[in-house]
């Protein structure tokens, strides 16, 4: 099982989640939304060598940490990993639209001038803006689209620009998210949760419910869960360069 964006640290009882995700052998890519968090949040990870954490700036909140930035230049080197960064064009954020593109195009530069990272970027009502900044400020490293829910359109924009896919229960469970995934290419598409933020069945979905996304995606593509397995398996070897066993 992948779980390629999660909240690890935001959980009630994160280490209790983190260590559930170890004895179940989860790869899970657990995201920070302020650099602050880092620290604390890659902490969970230790000793376990199937979770990792990314660094990032959380755009609803980045007007707040735009100060943060430095800390992210300090830590980047020591992660290969981004996220959850990105644009959000919700109308009660569009008053600190100017900051979060400050923010996001300069992780993209610093991300550059490193040589590359794998982000998990956010794109809510913002999927042309993301797209664009990710135009402007090329070879950042490989972006992956958490949860798009963009346009058709914008969608074939993003297959163009190289962008990957993660999908999870909560997007599979409406019509538009299964009709974008079924467009999407296969080989370009791995699970999350969202977790705690995204609900299943009307609680907090944890790591290991990607196994419903799983169960989704077969039908989706009309195959038996072991070939989506599979497929999911190959992608993530792929996305990482990861020989027989990806360890991140």
């Amino acid at each position: 099982m992948i779980d390629l964006h999660c909240h690890l640290d935001l959980y009630p009882n994160p280490r209790e989640t983190a260590d559930a995700c170890k004895l179940k052998q989860i790869f899970v890519l657990s995201m920070t939304t302020t650099p602050s968090a880092w620290e604390g949040t890659s902490a969970l990870a230790a000793g376990a060598a199937r979770i990792r954490t990314a660094l990032g700036i959380h755009p609803q909140i980045a007007h707040q940490r735009i100060k943060e930035l430095d800390l992210f230049e300090r830590f980047l080197p020591v992660t290969r990993y981004v996220g959850e960064v990105g644009l959000d064009g919700s109308p009660e954020l569009r008053v600190h639209w100017d900051s979060q593109v400050t923010v996001f195009r300069r992780v993209l530069d610093l991300c550059r001038k490193i040589g590359g990272r794998v982000l998990s970027i956010h794109s809510r009502r913002a999927a042309s803006a993301v797209l664009d900044s990710l135009e402007s400020s090329p070879h950042g490293g490989t972006s992956i689209l958490h949860w798009f829910s963009g346009t058709k359109r914008e969608l074939d924009r993003a297959i163009a620009l190289g962008c990957w896919f993660s999908v999870g229960p909560a997007m599979l469970a409406g019509e538009k998210g299964r009709a974008l995934v079924s467009t999407m290419p296969r080989d370009r598409v791995l699970t999350e949760t969202d977790g705690p933020f995204a609900q299943v069945g009307g609680r907090a979905a944890n790591p290991w419910d990607v196994v419903i996304a799983e169960n989704e995606l077969a039908k989706l593509w009309s195959v038996p869960r072991h070939e989506v397995e599979t497929a999911l398996d190959e992608n993530f070897r792929r996305l990482l360069g990861a020989g027989e066993d990806p360890m991140f």
